[in-house]
């Protein structure tokens, strides 16, 4: 069991390798990152179809932040040009879900918010009042 100890505190080091802020950041940004695989799977396993919550775009957008910054920091210009894009699409994805939400019809009998474009309440299946769009 030495030989473990001794990988796992190389040098007395944890996995040998000198924890700084920089470090736990850069990793942060990689957890955080990864985390979204997790979530996005978890909806898609839920609902038995694939899933694309909001969850998976804020991840992916703070994910990406963090390990662009650890990436400035350590002036890697293949890391920096591979995470200085990727926020266009997942904040276009956030503003585009955030309209789909907003774009919702209430149900004047049990006020649940039926999706844009609905004749029917998915809930309790009256009919929706027509909405008006401002030109």
């Amino acid at each position: 069991m030495d030989w473990l100890s001794n990988l796992i505190f190389h040098q007395g080091k944890f996995l040998g390798i000198n924890w700084d802020l920089w470090k736990y950041l850069g990793w942060l940004g990689n957890f955080t990152f990864f985390s979204r695989f997790v979530v996005q799977w978890y909806a898609t396993e839920k609902s038995k179809r694939v899933v694309v919550p909001t969850a998976f775009w804020w991840l992916s957008l703070t994910g990406s932040l963090l390990l662009l910054i650890y990436a400035v920091h350590k002036r890697d210009s293949v890391f920096i040009f591979a995470y200085l894009f990727t926020w266009i699409p997942y904040i276009r994805n956030l503003i585009i879900g955030y309209r789909h939400t907003q774009s919702h019809i209430p149900c004047a009998s049990c006020h649940a918010l039926c999706p844009p474009h609905s004749n029917y309440c998915s809930g309790c299946g009256g009919a929706l009042a027509p909405t008006t769009t401002a030109t």
